[in-house]
């Protein structure tokens, strides 16, 4: 009868392994018999490089880890040799690797699969591993969204072209405005003619003396 730190070990690992397939939106579960050392470390290379975690697991942790959650369909194929690449960001980098790998190596099989935890079965999984990677899928969209704006470049620039200017002449700066002319001086007011002083008033004539 296992120990109580064996059973302990084993409730930690069935944990983590759920935990594992709850963050992943793709897995996939092969049968790794025949594979030998050095086609193994080949493989593991190129999973980790793709960022997909991959690791011999015993069959009963697999099957305690998806007791009663959506990936129980998986049970039907969990006997003989088992291992689990699962993937947290990449829906077609670990079907992809593993069925390239299967193909050449007779005695590796792919067994069964997952996306959003949904089990798929292996016609689905063939069909997920003839995608592209997902860098080439970026680069399709990016390429999508950017068709229209380099038309637009292209149409602002033969715009420019045709005007012959290769940059836009200075707007000449409108003329001065006429400084408004001068207001002329008011005209000084012409002084008021002195008025003419009053004639002297004239000298009574001498009264004329008297005849002696």
């Amino acid at each position: 009868m296992p120990s109580e730190k064996v059973l302990e070990i084993k409730k930690q690992q069935v944990a983590e392994l759920k935990e594992r397939f709850d963050n992943a939106c793709a897995g996939v579960i092969v049968d790794y018999k025949g594979i030998n050392v050095a086609d193994d470390t080949k493989l593991r290379k190129e999973l980790r490089e793709a960022g997909v975690k991959y690791t011999v697991t015993k069959n009963t942790l697999i099957h305690l880890a998806i007791d009663g959650t959506d990936l129980s369909g998986l049970d039907g194929v969990l006997e003989g040799t088992t291992a689990v690449a699962t993937s947290d960001d990449d829906y077609t980098a670990a079907a992809r690797i593993l069925k390239k790998f299967a193909d050449a190596n007779q005695n590796f099989n792919i067994k069964g699969g997952f996306i959003d935890n949904e089990v798929i079965d292996l016609d689905k999984l063939t069909a997920l591993a003839k995608l592209p990677t997902r860098e080439v899928l970026l680069a399709t969209v990016c390429s999508a969204f950017n068709a229209p704006i380099a038309a637009f470049a292209r149409a602002i620039q033969a715009v420019v072209d045709k005007s012959g200017e290769e940059v836009p002449a200075k707007e000449e700066a409108p003329a001065e405005e006429a400084a408004p002319a001068e207001e002329t001086a008011p005209a000084e007011e012409a002084a008021p003619a002195e008025e003419a002083a009053p004639a002297e008033e004239a000298a009574p004539a001498e009264e004329a003396a008297p005849a002696e």
